[in-house]
């Protein structure tokens, strides 16, 4: 236990043979419960998982019968600290990427701060040290799309997996419907938002190592940009429309209002310009008949 609370942590795992060993064997001791998600690898991650396993029986491993992607790897280990009674849930990928000396970073401010949702930050200088360039402006302009799409407008590095949430305030989010992808983070900022969950940014440290991303950014970019765009406008819904929030209201007055001035100011250009629209018509139907003639 960590301060009296149950730590469970889900280590979501596609083909990660060379670094699954070294990820849970760096798991500290006060954590409670292991959750390893093999999102059916194709190679011997699930092999080494049961044979760590052996001998820290802390470890339980969730296998996949398809790939179902990190959000989908995720999701699955947090039903089942939920329902083994976890207080908090960390996410730690398999690759060995997020250094575990700095878990009760993000565990403290749940316990002791009463905040809900905990998220490592890595952009700030200093702490950004081993990113490449083409990734830290990447994650620079979806940390300001993100802030505007979610609503929590101090939150940065939107994309850093290293996160603490407690159980409670995860059965307030339909599970089932997160973005099983890339962009899950960025999905549970959204769903967060909308159940009035307290969220925190941690200083974390980047880590890189041994690990290659498996991200295809080209389709991850498109994806990632259309998602955010429907979910700004499914924020807004949920959140303060659906609901009748003074907000909500507010928003669907500017709207009208929005759609009134452009409705009234097409209608004012076409007045103004009725005469020069005629006048034109006129000559070109002039140049017409004047064709035909000539080709009779």
């Amino acid at each position: 236990m960590y301060q009296g609370k149950k730590i469970g942590i889900v280590v979501p795992a596609y083909n990660e043979e060379i670094l699954i060993g070294d990820t849970l064997n760096g798991m500290p001791d006060f954590v409670e419960r292991i959750y390893v998600t093999d999102d059916c690898s194709l190679d011997e991650t699930a092999k080494i998982v049961k044979y760590v396993a052996v001998k820290d029986k802390r470890i339980k491993l969730i296998q996949h019968k398809k790939n179902q992607g990190v959000g989908g790897a995720i999701v699955s280990g947090f039903k089942d600290a939920i329902e083994e009674g976890m207080d908090i849930v960390a996410v730690m990928a398999g690759d060995n990427q997020m250094d575990s000396q700095y878990l009760p970073k993000l565990l403290n401010p749940i316990i002791n701060e009463n905040k809900h949702f905990t998220k490592g930050n890595r952009l700030k200088p200093g702490y950004w040290k081993g990113m490449s360039l083409f990734r830290l402006i990447g994650n620079f302009i979806l940390s300001i799309i993100t802030r505007f799409v979610t609503g929590y407008w101090r939150i940065k590095d939107p994309q850093n997996g290293y996160i603490a949430i407690s159980t409670e305030a995860l059965k307030k989010i339909d599970l089932d419907k997160l973005y099983k992808g890339y962009a899950f983070e960025n999905d549970l900022m959204v769903k967060a938002n909308v159940v009035n969950l307290k969220m925190v940014n941690v200083l974390i440290p980047a880590n890189y190592g041994g690990e290659k991303s498996k991200i295809k950014y080209h389709s991850f970019i498109v994806k990632t940009s259309l998602f955010l765009f429907k979910s700004f406008f499914w924020r807004l819904w949920n959140k303060y429309i659906k609901s009748y929030h003074p907000i909500g209201i507010l928003l669907i007055i500017g709207l009208l209002l929005l759609i009134g001035g452009f409705i009234a100011s097409f209608i004012t250009s076409f007045t103004y310009f009725w005469p020069v629209i005629v006048f034109g018509g006129t000559l070109s139907l002039l140049g017409f008949f004047i064709d035909g003639l000539s080709s009779i």
